[in-house]
């Protein structure tokens, strides 16, 4: 691997470390700083002339920051003459302003989009786009893994006695489909109106949960409100139990409080975003293996797809 170097940018380096352990190799060295006004300053302290450059850095809280410094990685590595450089956006930042849902919005999603493309990426890597036409954005080759591959394993492992699979919203049955087909289980779907950003209200399931430990899943779990109602709901029409598994673990505002207080009986994330506390009540699996092996075949000009297939 000669001709390939893994950069991480400051959102979670933890993570990226994880990465290049899986890879067998080290975190190329940049130095970032900050001047006293807050503008972002960036390094590359080694060679990259001629080779292949993949930086890891989610763009999540201070999504600003981190997606500015992303930004300007890409270009120090751009006019260091970079023979390619792969952005590795484990969680896509602004994922949610995919479409305009009312009048005089923005797409920030296409906007971040053209802004990588306009730094001078040659590829982007990510893991459960909120919306799967995201990849469409894009001009240059996208790679949207699926997360699902963390989570049917741990599923199995916990026997539960009669799972079911659930969607927590319209917008998300082909991901869950996805899930109940690779486990075999069946599916139900919770429905609910969104008043405004944030917050959601439950209003029916569609399907019989009776008896059944529910394992709702999802791309992200930001305010756990919508989680905290659904399992709500779930029991009083009979659910055994109920799980959550979401890719990416935002947990902003009081999101934190409502796991611990709400009704939900386990939450599993990935480590795409760095957790901020301890709790007893949420799992964090480790998403740096299929970022890895995405990042070794990309590299190899294997197919990533294959990652998936068995």
């Amino acid at each position: 691997m000669s001709t390939f170097k893994l950069f991480s940018g400051s959102a979670n380096p933890a993570f990226a470390k994880k990465v290049a352990d899986y890879l067998g190799m080290k975190v190329s060295d940049a130095t970032l700083n900050k001047f006293s006004d807050g503008e972002i300053s960036v390094q590359i302290t080694q060679s990259v002339r001629g080779q292949d450059v993949f930086i890891i850095q989610p763009t999540c809280s201070p999504a600003n920051d981190n997606l500015m410094e992303l930004l300007i990685m890409i270009d120090a590595l751009k006019r260091s003459s970079a023979k390619s450089i792969s952005a590795v956006i484990p969680y896509y930042g602004y994922a949610r302003q995919d479409r305009k849902a009312a009048p005089r919005v923005p797409i920030s999603a296409k906007l971040v989009a053209d802004l990588l493309e306009k730094a001078g990426i040659n590829r982007v890597v990510t893991i459960d786009l909120h919306a799967a036409q995201i990849q469409g954005f894009f001009n240059v080759p996208a790679d949207n893994l699926f997360g699902s591959i963390m989570f049917v394993n741990y599923i199995k492992s916990k026997n539960l006695k009669n799972p079911i699979i659930a969607s927590p919203d319209i917008g998300g049955v082909a991901r869950a489909r996805q899930y109940a087909d690779k486990l075999g289980y069946d599916l139900v779907i919770v429905d609910k109106k969104r008043e405004r950003a944030n917050e959601s209200q439950v209003m029916n399931i569609i399907g019989d949960v009776t008896g059944k430990d529910v394992i709702l899943v999802d791309d992200m779990v930001d305010t756990a409100g919508t989680l905290v109602k659904a399992a709500e709901v779930l029991k009083q029409k009979g659910a055994t139990s109920v799980m959550a598994c979401c890719t990416h673990g935002v947990l902003s505002g009081k999101a934190y409080e409502n796991i611990e207080n709400g009704i939900l009986d386990e939450l599993v994330i990935s480590d795409t975003i760095p957790t901020k506390a301890d709790s007893k009540k949420i799992t964090v699996l480790t998403a740096s293996t299929i970022i890895g092996e995405a990042i070794r075949r990309i590299h190899n000009n294997e197919s990533v797809n294959s990652i998936f297939n068995s």
